[in-house]
């Protein structure tokens, strides 16, 4: 018997309980790298979120089961420089809601708004070992690209994704 995927839903956050879904989240996000985020400040993002993710620059979305409400993932989206550039960040989808498509379900609703908001250029970092989310950015159209940011983290890898083909 296989089991059924259940109905979901990717909706821009707004009210304080998507804000904490996505807090959970981008916190189980980080405790699955470990890695220590504070150098992309991630204390303070967690604090303020929305943050630099607002709209209407930004965005988060936000994955739920329809049925229970339950988040089962997230993405976001920011405005970097050069103007024209946006940041693909926290792509996360629960271990409960794995291989169901739901990362990138994720991926093409962030980057259709990207398009909606004007971006020209998407571009996201992730590390080598990330292999199933390289390929998925990459299914996307996503290539390799030139550091855009100082990290610390040795071997990051730097993808963008023109936006205005």
């Amino acid at each position: 018997m296989t089991n059924t995927p259940p109905p979901i839903s990717i909706h821009p956050v707004r009210t304080p309980s998507d804000i904490t879904s996505t807090r959970n989240l981008f916190t189980a996000y980080a405790s699955t790298l470990n890695l220590d985020l504070s150098f992309q400040s991630f204390s303070n993002e967690l604090a303020t979120l929305p943050g630099k993710y607002a709209p209407t620059p930004g965005e988060i979305y936000l994955a739920t089961n329809s049925l229970t409400q339950e988040a089962l993932g997230c993405v976001a989206v920011r405005p970097i420089e050069p103007k024209g550039c946006c940041e693909m960040k926290r792509l996360y989808v629960s271990p409960k809601a794995r291989g169901i498509g739901l990362g990138k379900k994720l991926v093409e609703r962030v980057i259709e708004a990207a398009r909606e908001k004007g971006y020209r250029v998407m571009k996201l970092d992730t590390l080598p070992e990330m292999v199933e989310a390289i390929r998925v950015y990459e299914g996307f159209g996503f290539v390799r690209g030139e550091r855009y940011y100082d990290t610390p983290i040795d071997g990051t890898v730097f993808l963008e994704l023109r936006l205005d083909k």
